[in-house]
């Protein structure tokens, strides 16, 4: 087959015809369109920022991302190597818009061998037994830069030549040239000018030995006057097919005469054109070694009168005498163009490991990272990581019944990401906790099994693929890579499955190269970091296990089964409906009988279905994980419950709370101080305790809400086992951002928002975000309920508080040899009443105000927490008073005591110079 020149304006073979199919011109034109509108915008926006420097400055100082900067630092570093075309992202038409990726945008395609379509060859090479990068490819020890192109003579000038001096020169043209793109058209244009030719075209062979698989033109339809970026368009030919296919596959030279009458010539291509082809001249373009690269053709003599001439025996000659040099300079453009590839492809390796040992703070992150790297060099849509379970040993027949039964116990965790998420455009499950796209497991569930490498081009065509997943989400799965990550040891810690590649293609071979030698630096991060996690956290929770349990354990049966025969009083009898209640006066028994009438009244046990003993024994096992100190023990935690039951029934919070809400609060109340140690998060931190080391935030917090998910997985304690999968773990999620709401430090942080929204009345309770602000508030609310309490209640209450506060000063100066906090220094306790005030200013009334605000039923809460607060600020102004007064009297004390002393000398001096006997006894006694 041969092709006409005219094939640069094609829009498509015909059917038949061997010529893969290719985009219209129109719709390239429209593309480009589209491409330059989007350039125009994006220069548009460049050119504003490069006016306005400050704004750009600001703008990334409060919106960069780590991701963000480190793929700024990576795209510096990678600049200064020789940069072959870059992918650009499919939402960015222009790099040089400066789109703000995450990472480097680095294809694997990019290091593709032009004009073979073959890989560089395994970056990972097996010494001793052992994956290495040793043994670089002899190729790369001679590496060169190209020599400035040399300018052709002229027509006219080599027309003063003899043919043997016009071929030096031609020679000479393309002897310095590394260039493949440029050193191709010269060849084509040279070869014109030999054999006084119309148009030519040069096709390489794509592929090595039997894994060739066509002829792909480097340069098409080349003319005297043509540039490289008019030719160059890429046109495949199938192997063995047409004339090109033939002399590629036998190294014949084929001359033909009149092309219309040789059986191989496909004529479709010039009915599209219009273009005649008469003669044709094709020769195969052989490497040193004898074996064919490519073949070059060339098509109509110019200037014969029969329009069915042959090109002649002199030019075949002359043609075939120029190809032995072009052969050899092809040949040295391929090699310096995998030498340059190689280096590029290792710098880009080690900068992609470089960033990803960065991150080996935690799991989440670094597999994040990995992710967010895969996403980019591979440019798929989809990247899953997914973690093996160290427990399980599985085979292959295991494995297949996990695959029909949907048990994946073979993985423990599975991180997924995918290419919005790069963008920060979609939800992204960064630690593990659940999957939003299908695992296969049939084909991950392989991989870990055997540690092979699955790369299927077709999804639907390998039986290990289950269809079903693709119905149920609605994605279309094409292209799939899994591979396995290893550890030092060779050990599968996990499998990475790539789903369908950004430009619609399979996933290669070097793909697959760029993928095993990136993944063996993900293997050692993955592991380094799990072992330091588990050591850490190892040591940490042990320490903090033995603690806790040689203090706790969960209440006996025989006990929740007396508490069950009790009397349960009614909420009128207790005064449980109101805002002063107070428990002072009740006795322990009284208290846990008051919690189960709020938890009758509230009707949570028929709505969640919880059995009475168990509710019974569950309260008496919170109870038992209070310790008994001064003031944040079990009855601290009962009232703020109490004061949540009389939010919710007298305060109106009933209609806008749902029933699980209700559940929840109820349960934070009751839990959200447990095993606390008398001392607050300051404390843990300074001492270095376990606890700190386990939370970097709101440390007793998560402890506490740590040991409300014990008691409640404890066997006789499950109060919510009757709730739905999705229901519980609602509940779990609302339970813990309840507890961690009662950290003033945070609600320092959210306070202002609620108050906006409230202030505005802006509040819509059908908001999930302003629900969770509701809810916060309240916890607050109720846990600073005591100043809230009747004065004498109050004053009680007051002095608990600043007694525990004492009682961590005293360690402060003991452990720490440090002067603690006013609040905490028992030598500072005439200032409580002060210090009262300012608590009162700071927190409490701010938030009974804003309250207030939402419903005027809560208002109690704010008109006792008001005179409260004046009885405090009358306290402080009697107790400086006070103190001036009994300053005044030391004074005026140490004044008559000092003339006493000097009346005693005096009558002392008298009575030594009598001479009386009694005198004597006087001064003697």
């Amino acid at each position: 087959m041969a092709l006409s020149p005219g094939d640069r304006e094609k829009t498509g073979s015909l059917p038949g015809s061997p010529v893969e199919q290719q985009p219209t011109r129109a719709e390239r034109d429209k593309a480009d369109r589209e491409s330059q509108l989007k350039r125009v915008e994006y220069e548009k926006m460049e050119t504003w920022l490069d006016g306005h420097p400050a704004f750009a400055h600001d703008y990334f100082a409060r919106k960069a991302t780590r991701s963000m900067i480190d793929g700024w630092y990576i795209a510096r570093a990678v600049s200064q190597s020789t940069k072959p075309p870059v992918a650009e992202s499919p939402h960015s038409p222009n790099s040089s818009s400066g789109s703000n990726t995450p990472v480097r945008k680095v294809s694997a395609s990019e290091f593709e061998v032009q004009g073979t379509g073959g890989s560089l060859g395994r970056m990972v090479q097996t010494v001793d037994g052992s994956p290495s990068f040793l043994g670089t490819p002899s190729y790369l020890l001679n590496q060169g830069k190209s020599s400035p192109t040399r300018s052709r003579k002229s027509l006219n000038e080599l027309k003063q030549l003899d043919d043997r001096a016009v071929l030096i020169e031609l020679v000479k043209d393309i002897a310095n040239e590394l260039e493949l793109s440029t050193l191709c058209h010269k060849i084509l244009q040279n070869v014109l000018i030999l054999t006084k030719a119309d148009r030519g075209s040069l096709f390489l062979v794509r592929g090595k030995g039997t894994e060739k698989c066509c002829l792909a033109t480097k340069l098409f339809d080349v003319t005297i006057q043509s540039t490289v970026e008019q030719a160059r368009e890429e046109i495949r030919v199938p192997w063995r097919k047409g004339i090109v296919g033939y002399v590629a596959e036998t190294g014949e030279t084929v001359n033909i005469a009149n092309a219309y009458e040789d059986p191989r010539f496909n004529c479709e291509i010039d009915l599209q054109t219009g273009y005649k082809t008469r003669s044709m001249l094709s020769m195969p373009i052989k490497e040193p070694g004898g074996e064919v690269l490519g073949v070059a053709q060339v098509i109509n003599k110019i200037g014969s009168k029969d329009q069915h001439e042959a090109f002649n025996e002199s030019d075949e000659k002359v043609f075939a005498q120029y190809l032995q040099f072009c052969g050899i300079g092809i040949n040295n453009a391929r090699l310096y163009e995998r030498a340059t590839l190689e280096i590029r492809r290792n710098q880009v390796l080690l900068e992609l490991a470089k960033t990803l040992f960065e991150e080996q703070s935690t799991l989440s992150s670094i597999v994040r990272r990995i992710m967010e790297l895969l996403l980019s060099l591979l440019r798929c849509e989809r990247c899953s990581i997914l973690m093996v379970d160290e427990s399980s040993k599985v085979d292959v027949p295991k494995m297949r019944l996990e695959a029909e039964t949907k048990d994946w116990s073979i993985f423990s965790q599975v991180f997924e990401l995918e290419q919005a998420d790069l963008e920060n455009k979609g939800p992204h499950n960064g630690n593990g906790n659940g999957c939003r796209f299908p695992i296969h497991i049939g084909i991950t569930g392989y991989v870990a099994t055997t540690g092979e490498t699955l790369n299927i081009s077709d999804a639907y065509k390998d039986p290990r693929f289950d269809p079903k997943v693709d119905s149920e989400t609605g994605f279309r799965t094409h292209e799939m890579l899994c591979m396995p990550i290893k550890n030092a040891s060779g050990a599968i810690q996990g499998v990475s499955l790539l789903v369908n590649k950004l430009d619609g293609s399979a996933f290669n071979k070097n793909d697959e190269d760029m993928f095993e030698a990136f993944a063996i630096f993900c293997g050692m991060g993955i592991h380094n970091t799990k072992m330091y996690e588990k050591v850490c956290r190892a040591v940490a929770m042990q320490r903090v296990a033995l603690e806790t349990l040689s203090y706790h354990a969960t209440a006996p049966q025989e006990e929740a089964q007396r508490i069950k025969k009790l009397v349960v009083p009614t909420s009128n009898e207790l005064g449980l409906l109101k805002f002063s209640f107070s428990e002072l006066r009740m006795t322990e028994d009284e208290t846990l009988l008051a919690a189960i009438r709020m938890f009758l009244d509230l009707d949570l046990l028929n709505k969640f279905r919880i059995n009475y003993e168990t509710m019974c024994r569950w309260l008496l096992s919170v109870r038992k994980n209070y310790r008994n100190v001064t003031y944040h023990n079990w009855r601290h935690a009962f009232t703020v419950a109490q004061t949540m039951f009389a939010i919710i029934k007298s305060g109106g919070m009933k209609n806008v709370l749902t029933d699980l809400e209700v559940m929840t609060l109820m349960v934070a109340c009751l839990s959200h101080d447990l095993d606390h140690r008398g001392t607050n998060n300051n404390f843990q931190v300074m001492i270095e305790s376990p606890l700190a080391q386990l939370y970097s935030t709101s440390t007793m917090e998560h402890h506490h809400f740590d040991q409300c998910i014990m008691i409640l997985n404890s066997k006789g304690n499950e109060i919510f086992m009757n709730l739905q999968p999705d229901d519980y773990a609602h509940a779990i999620r609302l339970l813990e951002h309840a507890i961690l709401s009662t950290d003033l430090a945070l609600y320092f942080k959210t306070r202002g928002e609620f108050f906006q929204l409230v202030e505005e009345q802006k509040c819509d309770w059908s908001e999930e975000d302003q629900r969770e602000l509701l809810r916060g508030m309240l916890m607050t609310a109720c846990d600073i309920s005591a100043i809230s309490k009747p004065w004498e209640v109050q004053k009680q209450i007051a002095n608990l508080v600043f007694g525990e506060f004492f009682e961590q000063g005293d360690l402060e100066r003991q452990q720490l040899n440090k002067v603690p906090d006013d609040m905490m220094n028992r030598e500072k306790h005439h200032l409580l009443p002060k210090m009262q005030v300012g608590f009162v200013d700071a927190i409490c009334l701010p938030c009974y105000e804003s309250l207030t605000r939402v419903n005027d039923q809560m208002k109690p809460l704010l008109e006792m927490c008001q005179m409260n607060r004046n009885n405090w600020q009358e306290l402080a102004k009697s107790s400086i008073e006070e103190l001036v007064e009994e300053k005044k009297e030391r004074i005026k004390v140490s004044a008559e005591e000092k003339d006493i002393d000097e009346s005693e000398t005096t009558s002392l001096s008298s009575s030594s110079t009598s001479s009386t006997p009694g005198g004597v006894q006087l001064r003697k006694k």
